[in-house]
């Protein structure tokens, strides 16, 4: 239990000696406590996975004739804007365990709807399994990023996304398997009903991960997170990286506290660095949906090149892969015109090289850096709020794609492609006047790149120079 002296032991220690603290350098598999935690975080990764799943299952659905002849048609959306009130006030594990008890009770519910009137109870399942898979895709990352290790946090978030797809294959060869052997209701309701294993599975192993440090200094359950840093970071050790990480982090959430008018969703817009937070979110989760990509489905080998995130910088993947696909859009868009008049073969070929390139180069950023580039430069105060943001925009997004495109692609041919050229210019340009890089500094420490000397960032040794880069400061000019 923590006690009013174990809150304000903060004030106490002494942060501006640390310099530059040196941590373990040994991969973190031969790390025995990091490898633990690491070895547990697939157990988060299961809540892309559940969302995967469930988006390749309504579609893989469609194509069953009991299925349709029970469903004519459903659409709606769940309501996203109260799950970073869930996040910030029960915390990162309860939130995700909330979310993953909501997932397998409207799995339930639509798996065993009454055969003659089934639509009220689906309909109700779907909305109930919708609010729960909010709940767990807003907690998850936030979970990821906020107990990972400093020099392993992109890559860890990065994963998390991509690992849709894998719900994607699970969920088609699931529908395909049924499709083709079994001809009654069962060839839909054993899919939907499957839908609880995942959860079910993360549900009952989400408590063997720790709650996340910020989370519980926020709550001032300061030894519960000295505890959990000493723990993994330091594999048991109270070093001085563990010292060093723990006097920032908890007065950094103290002065992000001092400094906010409040905790609503004006502090989103209150400064001028969360104003550019929330247009790079909001412009990062439109390009993920609206670059082109939403005209063909998703390639799934897109997800084979994310893991290059750590070696270069994030603002350096997404460029290349703007570049790369505005390269390759410009080539489909070409060649789709030389198709469309005169019948060429070749050119129909070239068609098709032209997607696989075009998914390839977007597999370099948007499959994995949508999640983990928003997280990754929020403050702790609007984390969860402004994940909320992103994926308000990408639903958005996706809505447009699945509206606007058949209709611009019916009117105008080949001829709507160009639409698309000059959204993929706009976005290399936005991308690369606007978007900040984050690889290299802490959580904290990123605030430092967009608040600059406003910046609520306490017991860093990191300022801005002349060329707005992060640089350390020597103990000796401090």
């Amino acid at each position: 239990m923590d006690t009013k002296e174990d809150a304000d032991i903060i004030h106490q220690e002494d942060v501006a000696s640390h310099g530059d603290p040196v941590e373990d350098s040994r991969p973190w598999y031969q790390q025995p406590e990091l490898r633990k935690l690491y070895l547990m975080m697939p157990f988060l990764f299961l809540g892309s996975t559940t969302l995967g799943y469930d988006g390749s299952l309504l579609n893989g659905l469609q194509t069953m004739p009991a299925w349709k002849e029970s469903f004519p048609g459903f659409g709606g959306f769940a309501v996203l804007l109260f799950t970073p009130y869930i996040a910030d006030l029960m915390g990162r594990r309860l939130g995700t365990a909330l979310g993953c008890v909501l997932v397998i009770l409207g799995s339930i519910i639509q798996a065993l709807p009454q055969r003659g009137s089934p639509e009220p109870m689906f309909l109700a399942g779907r909305w109930i399994m919708g609010m729960g898979s909010n709940i767990s895709n807003a907690t998850c990352p936030l979970l990821i990023t906020e107990i990972s290790h400093p020099r392993h946090r992109g890559k860890a978030t990065t994963i998390y996304n991509t690992l849709w797809y894998l719900g994607a294959i699970l969920a088609a060869w699931t529908t395909y398997g049924t499709l083709t052997h079994i001809t009654s209701d069962l060839s839909w309701r054993l899919p939907v009903g499957l839908q609880c294993a995942m959860p079910g599975i993360q549900l009952i192993c989400v408590y063997l991960l720790p709650e996340s440090p910020r989370w519980l200094i926020s709550k001032n359950k300061h030894s519960a997170a000295r505890n959990m840093l000493t723990k993994y970071h330091g594999n048991g050790e109270e070093t001085d990286f563990v010292k060093w990480e723990y006097n920032e982090i908890s007065q950094t959430l103290e002065a992000e506290k001092a400094a906010s008018a409040s905790s609503g969703w004006y502090e989103l817009v209150r400064t001028p660095g969360n104003r550019k937070r929330c247009l790079l979110i909001m412009l990062t989760a439109i390009f993920s949906q609206c670059s082109g990509n939403g005209l063909v489905s998703y390639y799934l080998a897109t997800v084979l090149q994310t893991i290059g995130i750590t070696k270069v910088g994030r603002r350096t993947l997404f460029l290349s892969a703007g570049i790369g696909m505005l390269i390759a859009f410009s080539i489909w868009t070409a060649c789709s015109a030389v198709y469309s008049q005169t019948g060429n073969s070749s050119a129909g070929s070239a068609v098709l090289a032209m997607i696989f390139l075009f998914y390839g180069a977007a597999g370099l950023a948007w499959p994995g850096l949508t999640v983990s580039y928003t997280v990754e430069i929020l403050p702790f105060n609007i984390r969860a709020k402004g994940l909320t943001l992103c994926f308000v925009f990408t639903s958005l997004s996706g809505v447009f794609n699945q509206y606007v495109n058949p209709i611009g692609i019916e009117a105008l041919a080949w001829k709507f492609y160009l639409v698309y050229v000059a959204v993929l210019v706009l976005e290399c340009l936005a991308i690369y006047f606007l978007y900040v890089e984050t690889k290299g500094p802490t959580l904290e420490e990123i605030a430092i790149l967009f608040d600059g000397n406003d910046a609520n960032v306490v017991g860093s040794n990191m300022v801005l120079d002349s060329n707005n880069r992060l640089q350390a400061v020597k103990n000796d000019d401090a």
